[in-house]
């Protein structure tokens, strides 16, 4: 299958071969027909498997064929958690739609509103976290008025971040008919509520990410919770590594894990969600240019971390799911690079190892030191 299958406008095809893509990927292939149909989509894929280009496409499309009577600004919402991602969203838009002329803008905050106030007035689509555009909202600087088409990418991330009150207000906002999409790495009990309440009779499609990478070794450390910090050590300073992705449970553990390391002499940062955008941004990097040759996160702050030098990913603390297992390894073994998953497993968490084998069909080998 090729995107021409789609008959998409050749100026969105032009958009499509600038950027490089050459064949759709699994949620690209189904998801892009649904939406150029106006069906509501539940869209169960994580970062890195083409899922901004799966709505963006077929909203392009969309946006280039309504009629002029249709043609209000803005006519398309997309919410997204964090700043990083609202700007990468908004940049795709942007090199996808090149030749179509369709404009979109961005509100983010740590930034000036006056520009994102006069984005209203000549972009189609705006692409904006919660909390400032809550803000714009409750200052009646913008209007939600003529919004046909809602897309909340990672929405499970949005709720961990506290941000259900502000999806609220927004959408108490918006017109009652419209087209809804939802994108999500993982279906917890809130995210399966928020879809219920949002979408309408939607088609669900969904990306396994089950599967290993096969150039990832899988291996564990069994040890007490009072030993992993030392562990923790013994394995940096014996393996042969680039950059080292840290996971823990807590954000609380990720910070006094990291300040520990620092102090014991390694060039480690840390990232959380209290953190500010600009701490934020100077860790992620930091951590990309190799000021920082070792990260700890938790799960959800770790959604913005790429980065093909990240030769071990460990888990200080054992993820509770299969699938956040594949999230977390995932950022290792990439581009052709070998990889290697290393697990500190207590006896509590022995249910999670045998789960992680089983769906995944791979063996974690038991190591000593």
């Amino acid at each position: 299958m090729t995107f021409s299958n789609f008959s998409l406008d050749r100026r969105i095809l032009a958009g499509i071969k600038g950027c490089g893509y050459e064949t759709p990927t699994p949620i690209q292939e189904q998801a892009i027909p649904l939406v150029l149909k106006g069906h509501d989509v539940m869209g169960l894929a994580q970062t890195g498997t083409g899922k901004t280009a799966a709505f963006a496409l077929p909203i392009l499309q969309r946006l280039l064929t309504s009629k002029k009577s249709d043609r209000a600004i803005p006519s398309v919402l997309v919410l997204a958690p964090t700043r990083e991602l609202a700007l990468q969203i908004d940049e795709n838009f942007n090199d996808l739609g090149k030749q179509t002329g369709i404009r979109s803008g961005v509100v983010i905050g740590g930034v000036g509103m006056n520009p994102q106030i006069k984005a209203f007035s000549h972009c189609r689509i705006i692409v904006a976290c919660p909390g400032r555009l809550v803000r714009l909202l409750n200052k009646g600087s913008v209007s939600l008025n003529h919004i046909d088409t809602l897309v909340l990418d990672e929405a499970d991330r949005m709720l961990d971040m506290g941000f259900m009150p502000d999806i609220k207000r927004i959408l108490a906002k918006l017109p009652v008919k419209r087209q809804n999409l939802l994108f999500s790495a993982t279906m917890p009990k809130d995210i399966r509520k928020l879809a219920e309440n949002i979408l309408n009779n939607p088609k669900t499609v969904q990306v396994s990410n089950t599967q290993p990478v096969e150039s990832v070794e899988h291996c564990f450390y069994a040890t007490a919770n009072n030993l992993k910090g030392d562990l923790l050590t013994r394995l940096l300073d014996n393996d042969d590594r680039q950059s080292v992705l840290v996971f823990t449970r807590t954000k609380h553990k990720a910070k006094n894990l990291a300040r520990k390391l620092a102090n014991s002499g390694y060039n480690s940062t840390f990232l959380q969600g209290n953190m500010s955008q600009s701490q934020r941004q100077r860790a992620l990097d930091g951590f990309r240019d190799g000021r920082f040759d070792i990260m700890v996160a938790t799960d959800i702050a770790a959604r913005g971390i790429d980065c093909d030098r990240i030769s071990h990913v460990i888990n200080f603390d054992m993820p509770d799911t299969v699938e956040t297992y594949t999230h977390r390894i995932g950022r290792t073994g990439r581009a052709g690079r070998s990889g290697c998953a290393v697990s500190l497993v207590t006896s509590e968490d022995k249910t999670q190892v045998r789960d992680i084998e089983r769906v995944m069909r791979v063996k974690l080998k038991q190591q000593t030191l």
